[in-house]
């Protein structure tokens, strides 16, 4: 047994690269995430670190190769590392986000105009897009908000996960994942159509539909809850849009 770790431990050790963390040589494997080689430097997240599948925004980079002049960012729990990368991270970049009483508004393009006038100050340069980590079309995003079309703007930012690298290159200044996240609101609150069975649930809950079954949860032991789990009715992969559970006690 101890040869066999003394040659994983060779063959890990063998494969272990320079990187530098906030001006710091760590020696890491080659084949880690950011995230993962920090924690392998021995760093301990305490807050930040989010979901590590590429859509919490929480551990965003900055980085750098040898010899490049470009800087590069990417989020930590997607990205891995590369021999003498210099990084460092950015759980919160500031940007400017407006102040104002959601339900005070009307759902109309001048409403974000006001509340966020350095949306014209927009260049079009794109560096906004090419530094997203999630692919959004970002220069599209503001430019139809410009042109008034919150929809449009909401539906191109949907992948949009707040990790402010956006604004971290924007030559305008602008504080693009705020202003997006106003335009989901909107579009959510006051141009989506609203449907009809999410009244029906909204309405069950009132009513104190399911309390009960919570509070059985709730006071049900580890071994109950695991065969409740397991006995539970699925879905299945090739059921209809018209399929439903042979209870209707939870819907």
């Amino acid at each position: 047994m101890s040869s066999q770790v003394d040659q994983i431990k060779e063959e890990v050790e063998a494969k272990l690269i320079p990187i530098y963390v906030m001006g710091k040589q760590y020696m890491v494997p080659e084949s880690l995430t950011i995230m993962k080689a920090i924690e392998y430097a021995g760093y301990k997240y305490i807050r930040g670190c989010g979901c590590r599948g590429g859509v919490c925004g929480a551990c965003a980079t900055v980085y750098r190769k040898p010899g490049e002049y470009k800087i590069r960012t990417g989020l930590a729990c997607q990205t891995v590392v590369e021999s003498e990368m210099y990084l460092t991270q950015l759980p919160f970049y500031p940007a400017n986000r407006a102040t104002y009483e959601f339900d005070n508004l009307e759902g109309v393009p001048e409403e974000i105009f006001q509340l966020y006038p350095e949306l014209f100050r927009c260049v079009a340069c794109n560096a906004c897009s090419k530094v997203c980590p999630m692919d959004v079309e970002v220069m599209d995003y503001i430019a139809a908000l410009k042109r008034g079309d919150i929809a449009e703007a909401s539906r191109i930012s949907f992948d949009c996960i707040q990790c402010g690298l956006c604004a971290s290159r924007c030559m305008g200044e602008l504080p693009q994942y705020h202003i997006a996240q106003l335009a989901r609101r909107i579009t959510g609150a006051y141009l989506t159509p609203s449907a009809e069975h999410l009244k029906t649930m909204v309405a069950n809950i009132e009513a104190g539909r399911y309390t009960k079954g919570l509070d059985e949860l709730k006071a049900a032991d580890t071994e109950n809850l695991r065969n409740l789990y397991t006995e539970r009715e699925m879905e299945p992969a090739t059921a209809g849009e018209d399929w439903s559970p042979q209870s209707d006690a939870y819907l």
